[in-house]
C-alpha cells in the first residue's frame, strides 16, 4: 500500500500559499517547510513497560525561510490556522523583521548569500508500506515483544549465558512533509522502523551488554522479524562475556559491513560535509581531485544510494534527493551540501540539507553513506591473513574533520591466525588513525553489502537525525587498541 499523505498538511496548502505571496512583496526569497510526523515507540524488558507516541522524528509544525538582501530569517510556528493566513502574516513579519535588525546591528559580518533559486517543480511522493505506524495494534506488538524478551532469558540460561535483562524496542514513524515556494509544491509521505534487542548478560567477574538490530523504509511489519535476531543477541553476549583484551599494535583486519558503516560515517561523512568548508574546518576540502584510498575504494552518499530510514524524496529544503560519489577509485570526487553552503561555494545542492525538527536549522547532513562493494569473498579475505582480526558490532566513533584523526569503539573482534578463525574474541577495541593511511590500506572488499540504520547522528553534540550506513567487508590495516 502507500503511505497516504498527511490530511492536516492538505488543508493547511491554500492558507501557506497564501502567506507565501503576502511575504514575498517583502522578500527576495520565501519557502515554506511544514510537518506532521506520527509513530510510536515501544520498549519492553524484564523490568518495565513503556510506551510512547513520540519517536525521534515524531513533529507538527511549520517554518518560513525569507531572504532579503543577501541575509536569510526564519520563524517557527505550530497552529497555522488556513483560513486567518493574513493575521499569520503580521506575527511572522513582525518576527522576522526584529531578527533582520539584529543582525544589522551585530558587530560581526554574517554571510551574504544571494537568494535561493525558485525553479518550478512538482513532486508527490507516497512511498510503499505494508501498515502503518498509527493503525499498529500495539497491544499485541507489546506481547510480542514481551515473549521475545523471556525468551532471551531462558535461551540464554538453556545455552549457558547468564542473561539479567532482555530488553526489545520497536519504534516506527511515518514522515510526512511539504515544502512549499511562489512555484513549487513538494509533498512526501513514507515510514520507517527499526528494531533493536539488547541482552544485558553476566559472568562471574563482569557484565556485558550485547545488542542486535534492524531497521527499513518500511512499516511495523518489520517487527516480525525480530524474533529471528534472538539468536544473534545470545551469541555476541557469549562471545563478550568470554573475550579478552587485545595487545595494542597494528593489525590486519576485516571490517563487518556495520564496522565498514561506522568508517564510512566517520571517515568520510562529516568530513565531506560542505558546510564545514564554508566554515574552514573540514581538510576535505584542499584534498576534492586528489588520491585519499586504495584503488578499491569507491563510497556513495544520498538519499536515493540505499533504502533504508533516511531515503525521502527531497530534503527540508526542497531538495530532490540525490546519490553522490563521493570517492571514486580513492580518489574524492566531491562532499554534500545544503542548499545555502551550496550557494557560498558556487556548487550545486545535493539534498543533504535536513533539519533534527521543524523548528531547528538547516545544517549539511548525512543520509545513507555506503562503501561500494568489490569482487572478494569474506572466505578469501580470512584466508589472506596470517595474524589480525574480523571486527564486528559498533559502540560509537568520532571524527576530526580538521585533520582527518579517527576514532571507533568497535563491539567485538573475532581472532585470525594462519588464515583461520581462531574462536578467541577481544572485546573493546579502539580503531584509531590518519583517514588517508585507513582507507590507502584497504587491500580487499568482498561482494555483499548491508545498511543499517537504528540510531541517529548529532552535529557536534546535538541536532539529531537519522541516517544510515553500511557497506561491504573490507581487509585493512589499522591499529588497535
Amino acid at each position: 500500500m502507500k503511505a497516504p499523505f498527511s490530511a492536516y498538511l492538505t488543508a493547511l496548502a491554500p492558507g501557506l500559499k497564501q502567506l507565501i505571496q503576502l511575504l514575498r512583496q517583502k522578500y527576495d526569497y520565501v519557502s515554506v517547510l511544514s510537518t506532521d510526523s506520527v509513530g510510536f515507540q515501544a520498549t519492553i524488558s524484564q523490568r518495565a513497560k513503556a510506551v510512547s507516541h513520540e519517536t525521534m522524528t515524531t513533529e507538527r509544525g511549520t517554518v518560513v525561510r525569507v531572504c532579503r538582501n543577501g541575509l536569510y530569517s526564519e520563524a517557527a510556528f505550530t497552529g497555522f490556522d488556513p483560513d486567518r493566513a493574513e493575521e499569520a502574516f503580521g506575527r511572522i513579519t513582525e518576527e522576522l523583521e526584529e531578527q533582520f535588525s539584529l543582525l544589522e546591528t551585530l558587530q560581526v559580518s554574517p554571510y551574504e548569500t544571494a537568494a535561493l533559486s525558485d525553479e518550478s517543480r512538482t513532486i508527490f511522493a507516497e512511498m510503499e508500506t505494508e501498515r502503518l505506524p498509527e493503525k499498529e495494534d500495539l497491544a499485541e506488538l507489546v506481547s510480542r515483544l514481551t515473549e521475545i524478551s523471556d525468551r532471551g532469558v531462558k535461551e540464554g540460561a538453556e545455552q549457558g549465558l547468564r542473561v539479567i535483562d532482555c530488553m526489545t524496542r520497536a519504534s516506527s514513524t511515518h514522515i510526512c512533509k511539504m515544502f512549499l515556494t511562489e512555484h513549487q509544491d513538494l509533498r512526501q509521505s513514507y515510514v520507517y522502523s527499526e528494531g533493536v534487542i539488547a541482552l544485558l548478560a553476566a559472568g562471574e567477574e563482569r557484565t556485558e551488554m550485547a545488542h542486535t538490530s534492524l531497521s527499513g523504509r518500511c512499516g511495523p511489519e518489520l517487527f516480525d522479524r525480530m524474533a529471528e535476531k534472538l539468536s544473534e543477541a545470545i551469541r555476541i553476549g557469549k562471545d563478550l562475556i568470554s573475550a579478552e583484551r587485545v595487545v595494542p599494535g597494528e593489525y590486519d583486519v576485516i571490517t563487518a559491513p556495520e564496522v565498514t558503516g561506522l568508517i564510512a560515517h566517520e571517515a568520510f561523512g562529516h568530513g565531506v560535509e560542505m558546510d564545514m568548508f564554508v566554515k574552514g574546518r573540514a581538510l576535505g576540502a584542499e584534498y576534492i581531485g586528489k588520491r585519499v584510498g586504495s584503488d578499491l575504494v569507491t563510497m556513495h552518499e544520498g538519499a536515493l544510494c540505499a533504502e533504508d530510514v533516511t531515503s525521502y524524496a527531497f530534503d527540508d529544503e526542497g531538495i530532490p534527493a540525490g546519490d553522490v560519489t563521493e570517492i571514486k577509485n580513492g580518489i574524492l570526487k566531491t562532499g554534500i551540501c545544503d542548499a545555502l553552503s551550496a550557494l557560498r561555494l558556487g556548487v550545486k545542492p545535493t539534498g543533504n540539507g535536513k533539519r533534527e525538527n521543524f523548528a531547528h536549522k538547516v545544517y549539511t547532513r548525512m543520509t545513507n553513506t555506503v562503501f561500494d562493494s568489490g569482487d572478494s569473498t569474506l572466505e578469501e579475505m580470512i584466508a589472506g591473513i596470517s595474524r589480525g582480526y574480523l571486527l564486528e558490532g559498533m559502540q560509537s566513533g568520532m571524527e576530526d574533520p580538521k585533520h582527518w584523526g579517527i576514532q571507533c569503539i568497535i563491539d567485538r573482534g573475532y581472532e585470525i591466525a594462519d588464515g583461520k578463525l581462531t574462536g578467541k574474541v577481544v572485546s573493546p577495541l579502539v580503531m584509531t588513525g590518519y583517514v588517508p593511511d585507513l582507507l590507502g590500506s584497504v587491500s580487499m572488499v568482498s561482494r555483499d553489502r548491508e545498511i543499517f540504520g537504528s540510531g541517529g547522528c548529532g552535529k557536534g553534540h546535538k541536532e539529531w537525525v537519522k541516517v544510515a550506513d553500511g557497506g561491504p567487508y573490507l581487509k585493512a590495516k589499522v591499529r588497535l587498541g
